[in-house]
């Protein structure tokens, strides 16, 4: 724990952000620095609360070891806060910068006073400190197994499971279709909530490691199934669940309506240095934009169209505003039912609730000019995934609508030729089933991790995912070692 009495004198302090008019103009990132007496502060406040949720599932699904680290942080003990990180976390940057903090909302401190330990900033802290010290770095791997292990994905789920099978002595290599590494970390998440130089900073100790990397290789077209069994003993699918959820109304098929992704990937790369084709190029600029859909992407999307110098930017979510503060549907130390405001909100975004899209318009050359909208008492799911609406009475009402963009979710990994072709079977929301306790797949050395394996989630369950896919496969092949083993002594 930390001071013993430290929850009780000094009140939450988060990171400080950086003012508004200053951050819409560019894609660095949000957070300004604290000095370590303020975080040892913070850390003080980590009470000794008996059972600490923070570090269970309900919390943090990589079991962090939170109470020491912050304890280790009100003392000044660094260094051995960063090992402590590492035990479960291979990756604490990126939860650090991009986790919503489930700890938080599952400390102690969020039942009694709605104040919880600043973890995640604490978090992000440790790491940030460890890279600047250079006490981050590779590790001597196992001796040689022998055995060959392919990772297809490169985002925090294939990346964990990558790093744990490599430090085990396995030959892993690691195939992503994108031209460059990281997955949605790289492409999907806006530089405004973190910069991509943390990605290249962990491939290149992963690379010291031992783990190789192949880049534009889509597996299953470049590289067959058949191809893919026949080189490695073991596969790791952690390719993500990148199949989005469309919104088939009248008018859907009219230009300038695009799912979010495509949207927000050409920014990351614009960002990165790349040139867009002007008669493929996605922008907000001088646009009104309408949102659909009132998630972390969404979000995401208001924040990239304000800094694209948007005229407007509408939020739409067919859900009623949440309470400011928690439901009682969701009691400690659950995710709370509760408005999750994104540090987009207050860019300049209105947003509006209880609010369904019937049908677009367009500005007679094709392109859409109008989004035909109604209030909604009720919108919920039919078991057959169709939706049940009640409309309000004379709600209709129309939006200027020049850039749509649909941000309304995930329905599993896109249905090519490798899951198909290695026979894995899926289950009725299209993820690649596996075997919860070994994550192997109906087929014997395959297995599944991350998003593919559970849907569309947090990045902390990704990494929880590989580790424990990397987990399986690194006992399966050291039961074919002992196999071997025994018939060659039996020959």
């Amino acid at each position: 724990m930390g001071q013993i009495d430290g929850f009780m004198k000094f009140p939450r302090h988060g990171a400080p952000l950086r003012p508004v008019g200053d951050r819409r103009e560019d894609y660095r990132e949000l957070y300004q620095e604290q000095s370590d007496e303020e975080l040892a502060t913070q850390g003080a406040r980590c009470m000794d609360c008996g059972i600490p949720y923070c570090q269970t599932d309900t919390g943090c699904p990589v079991d962090n070891l939170i109470p020491e680290w912050n304890d280790l942080v009100y003392r000044g003990q660094w260094h051995e806060a960063l090992s402590r990180l590492h035990e479960t976390n291979n990756f604490p940057e990126f939860t650090g910068w991009l986790c919503p903090a489930p700890c938080e909302s599952s400390c102690t401190l969020d039942l009694v006073e709605n104040s919880p330990v600043t973890i995640k900033n604490i978090e992000r802290n440790i790491i940030e400190r460890g890279f600047d010290e250079g006490w981050v770095a590779p590790a001597t791997p196992a001796p040689a197994t022998g055995f060959k292990v392919a990772v297809v994905g490169s985002g925090p789920a294939g990346l964990a499971a990558a790093q744990q099978l490599a430090r085990w002595g396995h030959a892993v290599t690691v195939l992503e279709k994108s031209d460059r590494l990281g997955g949605l970390l790289r492409y999907g998440i806006p530089d405004f909530k973190m910069q991509k130089f943390r990605i290249d900073r962990r491939l290149e100790q992963m690379r010291a490691e031992g783990v190789e990397f192949r880049t534009s290789v889509n597996v299953g077209e470049d590289i067959t199934a058949e191809e893919l069994r026949a080189e490695y003993d073991a596969v790791i699918l952690s390719g993500g669940a990148e199949k989005p959820r469309d919104h088939d109304v009248p008018g859907r098929e009219l230009a300038g309506i695009h799912y979010a992704m495509p949207f927000l990937v050409q920014q990351n790369k614009i960002n990165e240095g790349d040139t867009i084709p002007e008669a493929e190029r996605i922008s907000a600029e001088g646009k009104h934009v309408v949102i659909i859909g009132g998630g972390d992407t969404g979000a995401d999307c208001v924040g990239t169209s304000i800094r694209q110098g948007a005229k407007s930017v509408k939020q739409l979510n067919i859900h009623a505003e949440p309470p400011e503060e928690r439901s009682e549907k969701t009691p400690w130390p659950e995710w709370p039912h509760k408005r999750m405001d994104s540090t987009s909100h207050d860019e300049g975004c209105e947003r509006l609730w209880k609010v369904y899209v019937k049908s677009f318009e367009d500005d007679g050359t094709g392109r859409v000019h109008k989004a035909n909208c109604v209030k909604v008492q009720s919108a919920q799911r039919r078991p057959d995934g169709t939706r049940e609406l009640i409309e309000e009475p004379n709600g209709d009402f129309d939006l200027d609508a020049d850039l749509v963009l649909l941000a309304i979710g995930f329905q599993g990994p896109e249905k090519g030729p490798l899951l198909g072709g290695l026979g894995v079977e899926l289950d009725k929301r299209g993820n690649a089933t596996a075997d919860p306790a070994t994550r192997m797949t109906n087929v014997p050395g395959v297995f599944s991790a991350g998003d593919m394996y559970r849907g569309a989630s947090l990045i902390v369950w990704a990494i929880h995912d590989g580790r424990h896919a990397a987990e399986g496969a690194h006992r399966y092949l050291m039961k074919q070692k002992v196999a071997q083993g025994l018939k060659a002594t039996a020959d």
